[in-house]
């Protein structure tokens, strides 16, 4: 898809999207992974779909840095009874990642990406993970660094074959690993990375 339109409402940052091939099948309220974020559709137009990032979400993803004809990864959620045909991505981005390099071996290329801490913690090699809304294996790891194959077919329909060096990506963890990580945390001592920023609910202190 392509970001037509971009404004800021009550804070919010308010992003109307045209170009996807299921765009018909949107109703107002139903949930959208742009670029790996889920995001809920407030509105139909002509010239697409419109949904909101609150400040919390533009601070967590790449949001806050994308402009108008931006190109962006869009995936409907998921319908009972689909196939799955890579992990369960929930788009609770966890952190912004940079890319490192981009090495093109025969027809594939090799993504090297540094994950923030707390994803880098719970990543494992053949573990699932989730770019810009794209579901991925680990093909290696060192340390924070994390390297993907991509075949010819994703790199041609996804917006990876835009990305350089220095270039920020939305990165979500493999949920499994998340939960076990939690589960874990109280009887671990000094091994585990830190934790994903928490959100304060509503009415509640960052300092609670």
């Amino acid at each position: 898809g392509r970001i037509e339109g971009r404004d800021s409402v009550d804070g919010a940052i308010r992003l109307v999207i045209g170009g996807a091939d299921f765009e018909s099948e949107l109703s107002v309220g139903d949930s959208v992974a742009v670029a790996g974020v889920c995001l809920t559709v407030v509105e139909r137009s002509s010239s697409g779909f419109a949904v909101e990032a609150v400040p919390t979400t533009a601070r967590r993803t790449t949001v806050g840095g994308w402009s108008i004809g931006d190109r962006v990864n869009l995936e409907p959620a998921l319908r009972a009874g689909d196939p799955l045909g890579g992990h369960f991505v929930q788009g609770h981005v966890d952190g912004v990642g940079e890319v490192q390099d981009v090495v093109q071996i025969g027809a594939d290329r090799i993504l090297k990406i540094r994950l923030p801490p707390a994803v880098a913690d719970i990543t494992v090699p053949q573990g699932s993970m989730t770019l810009d809304g794209v579901s991925l294996t680990v093909s290696a790891l060192a340390g924070a660094v994390a390297e993907f194959a991509i075949i010819p077919y994703t790199w041609s329909h996804t917006t990876l074959s835009r990305l350089r060096p220095g270039d920020r990506v939305n990165v979500e963890g493999d949920p499994i690993g998340k939960h076990v990580r939690r589960a874990v945390l109280p009887y671990v001592s000094g091994a585990a990375g830190p934790e994903p920023e928490a959100v304060p609910l509503p009415g509640e202190s960052s300092r609670d």
